[in-house]
């Protein structure tokens, strides 16, 4: 009897939480008895590459969201071009030449197979990596309890890439529709934006709609750009600036002090102040201590939970690069 009323309440908690972990197979310490150093081993690996370089860190970060959001968090976006599929995730624009990290996640999976082969998957080292990364960045404020149990995908196209990862030029209602269309509120949007406050971005993902023509860009930090960018980047000279020039290397709520201000690279950034809702949740993050960190690790948590393979949807891949054959 009591089995079945925490069955119950399992599945009444899915229904008013649709989007939670647990509704989608996944638990925090999934590994705990089949590989339980596996957490200790991805932080160990994280913390090596960060410590080099912050921005490496800001590139896991990032490269979740962009695995997440296509096809899943299903690793799919850690596979490399083949004969059969030349133009996989990572090769498409939002990905190449900009997503950092893959080494990271090659180091760490090699580190887990060692300890306990075939167990675990890249998808969950993708997620873990993530985390880890928030948590060296933001001087361990952001303390993550990432569930996992993810399966590895085995198709990846960077044509999905295009349709589903939202660029940098898409205004407000643009943005809620991309985050919806993943089972994401529009406060969720406003909170993983937050990552922003961190890494770097190239001049062309800016310079076009946002200093070659009028926009509301604060006037010094726009003539603070144009002395780095040129006025028409190419393949050839695109170089890159700090996404948050306050503190570029920490992941704190700088971010959305910087919306407030006017100096912000993306038109997606500066669209958040597009309404009375969005400006509040900007204004809250930027002056509350604590509230950003607090809801960046829900929100990492729900997006770790988008369309996540189970069964024989997926696999355990043996190298985070190829499918198993």
């Amino acid at each position: 009897m009591a089995a079945a009323s925490l069955k119950l309440s399992v599945a009444l908690a899915c229904v008013l939480l649709l989007s939670s972990a647990a509704c989608h197979g996944l638990e925090v310490g999934y590994y705990k008895k089949t590989c339980p150093r596996v957490e200790a081993i991805v932080r160990d690996e994280v913390k090596k590459f960060v410590y080099k370089n912050a921005g490496m860190g800001a590139g896991l970060i990032r490269m979740f969201f962009h695995d997440c959001f296509v096809q899943g968090c299903d690793g799919s976006v850690l596979l490399d071009p083949t004969p059969t599929n030349p133009q996989p995730e990572k090769l498409s624009p939002p990905n190449f030449p900009s997503l950092r990290g893959f080494e990271v996640i090659d180091a760490a999976k090699d580190a887990v197979e060692k300890a306990c082969p075939g167990v675990v998957s890249c998808a969950d080292i993708v997620a873990f990596a993530g985390r880890d990364a928030a948590y060296f960045l933001s001087k361990m404020k952001v303390k993550i309890n990432m569930p996992a149990g993810r399966l590895d995908g085995r198709v990846s196209n960077s044509t999905e890439a295009l349709d589903n990862l939202p660029p940098p030029f898409f205004n407000l209602d643009q943005l809620v529709a991309s985050f919806a269309a993943k089972g994401l509120s529009a406060e969720d949007m406003v909170v993983l934006s937050g990552a922003h406050t961190i890494g770097v971005s190239h001049c062309s993902s800016f310079v076009s709609d946002r200093i070659a023509v009028t926009s509301d860009i604060d006037g010094g930090f726009a003539n603070f750009l144009r002395r780095r960018c040129p006025a028409n980047p190419s393949t050839a000279n695109d170089p890159t600036v700090n996404q948050d020039v306050v503190t570029p290397n920490a992941l704190d709520n700088q971010y959305y002090k910087n919306v407030l201000a006017h100096k912000v690279l993306f038109t997606s950034d500066a669209a958040l102040l597009t309404t009375p809702a969005t400006t509040q949740m900007v204004r809250d993050s930027a002056n509350i201590p604590g509230q950003w960190e607090a809801k960046f690790n829900k929100a990492m948590i729900k997006m770790g939970a988008i369309d996540v393979k189970t069964g024989k949807q997926g696999e355990i891949r043996r190298k985070c690069r190829v499918v198993n054959h």
